[in-house]
């Protein structure tokens, strides 16, 4: 699933001048045609949009007033702002007002196509830092949590709906998933943003320091206990506490766990008297809890006050609209931390991604692109660079790695040589070894586009993602006029 691109513009023929080229460069294009049309779009909770291209001068509502209603909504998606003029007064206001770049109508491919990837790379690393700063101030939102995933978006809207009270949450989920940046999400949003998010492993703790660890211990109270420890719990108190993989705490600890969670407070090992606590509960699984109860191996009550609220976490195989923005967000941090020139993923290499079942879920699709990152030899990663997923789904990475050239006649006549193996592929080069002129492989292109849709110049004129006129123009400019006469699908006549 490629980028979304919103495109606003009050002028149509510059809209699908600007659609055509967006959507060439292999993105989602959408559009709207004044300033109201954009705000609507882009507060519609059912569309997202990685990018908008926003014109200037618009009436009513203009560029500038579309940037103050995005502020206003809390809308960060980045926006590269045309002006006709290039003036530099309204350019300035507008990088203040908040645009990534702009770009001077009529722009060019190339201009084009490298101000969307720049500001998609940077909106992506400037969307890692916020959730970075985020998270270690305990203030991370689920906003910062973005999904395309209907799943995803449910687990989201339970999330949202348990922040909103003290309820104790059980976040069940395979290994990977993102449990614990759920129950960050929760702890940043309710009544305990900011204060202290404690995060225990149960299944990593030694069985004879469980109670130690939680609860806490006085100086003496065993060998070894040299200094007095205060315990996960006491550390957390007035914020949240997350005990990660719950269904491995050791039998003796659920019983002392139970009670802290009923009276509110926890015996330190070693302790005269209980210290009172006020703390958030929010557990994880990734294991069936229940049926740990059935098998004798939980407390039936401990899970009864645990899974007050149970919100389950779907796979990545379940939400693969979301392979494509993950992968970006890892692929802006870690070519930042390791300095690398690597900007963008190929389309091919997108495309491999969002056909695996990713069984390590998250944090497998993190660590394949970690290692793309570190080996990757050019400017964006490409299916060579991921030989371990491409072999994985019988693939081979080298086949995958071939990606059409961005010129006209490799993009629009290339595919249907494939599916026709006796059209005659385009000479890019001239008897006398010399490249043939651009206008030579463009006749060539169109001669062959008339000949496959039998004369249809509707048809030709979508197919090569040009208007009817701009077809006709080109067919005089090139002389062939007179040899590829054809006709409209629409009138009925023919074209000389």
């Amino acid at each position: 699933m490629s980028a979304v691109i919103l495109i606003v513009d009050d002028d149509p023929v510059q809209r699908r001048l600007l659609e055509a080229q967006v959507r060439r460069f292999g993105y989602q294009a959408r559009t709207a045609e004044d300033g109201a049309g954009a705000i609507e779009a882009l507060t519609d909770p059912a569309a997202a949009y990685d990018l908008v291209f926003l014109d200037l001068v618009m009436p009513e509502i203009d560029g500038l007033g579309v940037l103050a209603r995005m502020r206003e909504h809390g809308i960060v998606t980045p926006v590269i702002v045309q002006t006709a003029n290039g003036s530099i007064d309204a350019v300035v206001t507008a990088m203040r007002a908040g645009a990534a770049d702009f770009v001077v109508k009529p722009v060019g491919p190339e201009r084009l196509q490298v101000s969307i990837r720049n500001a998609l790379r940077t909106d992506a690393l400037q969307g890692e830092i916020r959730r970075i700063g985020r998270r270690a101030a305990g203030t991370l939102s689920f906003k910062d949590l973005p999904t395309r995933a209907p799943a995803m978006a449910e687990a989201i809207r339970l999330g949202e709906r348990a922040a909103a009270s003290t309820i104790p949450v059980l976040i069940e989920g395979e290994s990977g998933v993102g449990k614990e940046l759920l129950a960050r999400a929760i702890a940043g949003t309710g009544e305990r943003r900011g204060k202290p998010f404690v995060t225990v492993n149960c299944g990593a703790i030694p069985q004879n320091l469980v109670e130690s660890i939680l609860f806490g211990h006085e100086r003496g109270a065993f060998t070894g206990a040299t200094d007095r420890h205060v315990g996960k719990f006491v550390e957390a108190d007035g914020g949240t506490l997350f005990l990660d993989e719950i269904g491995e705490l050791p039998a003796e600890a659920q019983v002392k766990l139970l009670r802290a969670l009923q009276e509110g407070e926890v015996d330190p090992v070693g302790a005269k008297r209980p210290v009172k606590v006020d703390i958030r509960i929010v557990s994880a699984t990734n294991r069936d809890l229940f049926s740990r109860v059935r098998q004798g191996a939980f407390r039936e009550d401990l899970y009864y006050r645990l899974s007050v609220f149970p919100i389950r976490v779907p796979p990545l195989r379940a939400r693969l609209a979301d392979v494509r923005d993950l992968a970006r967000r890892f692929l802006a941090r870690f070519a930042a931390e390791e300095s690398r020139p690597i900007v963008d993923l190929a389309p091919a290499a997108l495309s491999l991604l969002e056909r695996f079942d990713w069984p390590g879920n998250v944090r497998q699709l993190e660590n394949a692109v970690f290692r793309a990152v570190v080996l990757a030899e050019g400017s964006e990663l490409r299916p060579t660079d991921f030989p371990e997923i491409a072999g994985l789904i019988g693939e081979t990475a080298d086949a995958l790695d071939d990606e059409p050239l961005p010129s006209l006649a490799r993009d629009l006549a290339e595919p249907e040589l494939e599916r026709r193996p006796e059209a005659p592929a385009l000479a890019l080069f001239a008897p006398d070894g010399q490249l043939r002129p651009l206008e030579a492989l463009e006749a060539d292109a169109i001669r062959y586009a008339i000949r496959h849709h039998d004369g249809q110049m509707t048809e030709v004129a979508r197919r090569l993602g040009i208007g009817r006129s701009t077809l006709y123009r080109r067919l005089k400019d090139l002389g062939l006029d007179e040899e590829c006469g054809g006709r409209d699908t629409e009138d009925g006549q023919a074209v000389a």
